[in-house]
């Protein structure tokens, strides 16, 4: 059995997801111990129970320490298996915990299952400290069409903080391998495409936040404005081109202007840097590298703590396998030798 610390690195719950996702592919038990160590409430929260309890019964798992709050876990994985799961992030506690968080943890597993799946995940589709279903659409999975996956994304209710009630449709066709890719060359402006949505709210919120984006990044700027279905209010900016995306979500008390200018500033953060990946980009995909044919690499804007922590979950599965360029919150570069 392979021994993790937790609260290694950023010591999120992304050091769960990761390895667990591993175990499942690979056949091998874990045990993690010290889980969010660090963080203001430790332990497992309800999107990671969730991505535990959804990748147990993926690959029928002996799993120990499957509770809210807890901070060791054991995963003794079985064989994965294809087929129509649902899995209900509020079902433990009514948490609007992210879809997409659960999403990225089941994925890796699916890819290489036997046949053709399809996931129902519910719980929030936008929520904070997550990454918006949007960014899974048109960032993350574009990229990984790169590499040969087919997986299809569909939103069908949008679920915002704090009751979610979103639910998102996800259909994943098995792979034998996957390909090799150099991602290199940054997202220009004329690539860039923008989303402003709003959900229980005035019509001008949205309205509000695509002139903002215009104002800010020229009136050319494709912006689809949509009315969300959701149960609670709530309000999302997002804007994307090939291989990054930045989103910003509304608040009460935060104008319309502002949602909008938090994802204009972060991408101009991002253009500046020169960088083919987003931050965000760079450590989602550093597992799929790693199990691709050949070697791989990429820029990214910035070398973070999630990217750097992330690789060593997976090195502790694989052995050395990437090369890290660049000082932390610098802009880098990633080489991984692949499979």
């Amino acid at each position: 059995m392979l021994y993790l610390d937790g609260s290694y690195g950023e010591g999120g719950g992304q050091i769960v997801r990761t390895s667990l996702s591993l175990a499942a592919l690979l056949g091998k038990a874990v045990r993690v111990e010290n889980i969010r160590a660090g963080r203001p409430k430790p332990g497992l929260k309800a999107q990671h129970l969730t991505a535990v309890r959804a990748l147990a019964r993926i690959c029928d798992a002996e799993v120990k320490g499957a509770e809210l709050h807890s901070r060791e876990l054991t995963f003794r994985p079985g064989r994965v298996k294809s087929g129509n799961y649902v899995f209900d992030v509020a079902e433990t506690t009514g948490s609007a915990g992210s879809v997409g968080l659960v999403a990225q943890a089941v994925l890796p597993a699916l890819l290489f299952a036997p046949g053709t799946s399809t996931v129902i995940i519910k719980g929030g589709t936008h929520v904070p400290w997550s990454p918006p279903v949007h960014y899974l659409q048109h960032v993350f999975l574009p990229l990984l069409a790169r590499q040969g996956a087919e997986v299809r994304l569909t939103l069908e209710h949008w679920g915002f903080y704090p009751r979610g009630g979103g639910q998102v449709r996800l259909e994943v066709k098995p792979v034998t391998s996957l390909a090799a890719v150099e991602l290199l060359t940054p997202a220009s402006r004329g690539e860039l495409r923008a989303l402003s949505a709003a959900g229980r709210l005035p019509e001008h919120v949205r309205r509000r936040q695509a002139a903002r984006l215009r104002e800010r990044l020229g009136a050319d700027l494709p912006v689809e404005e949509v009315e969300a279905d959701s149960l609670d209010p709530g309000s999302l900016v997002f804007l994307w081109g090939p291989g990054a995306g930045f989103s910003a979500l509304g608040a009460r008390g935060k104008p319309a202007e502002q949602v909008a200018d938090e994802a204009v500033d972060a991408f101009l953060h991002y253009e500046a840097r020169q960088a083919a990946l987003d931050r965000h980009a760079a450590d989602q995909l550093v597992l799929y590298l790693a199990r691709a044919r050949g070697p791989s690499r990429f820029t990214t804007e910035a070398v973070t703590s999630h990217l750097l922590t992330n690789i060593w979950v997976i090195e502790q599965f694989l052995g050395p396998c990437y090369t890290v360029t660049g000082a932390p919150g610098e802009r880098g570069e990633v080489a991984c030798r692949g499979a």
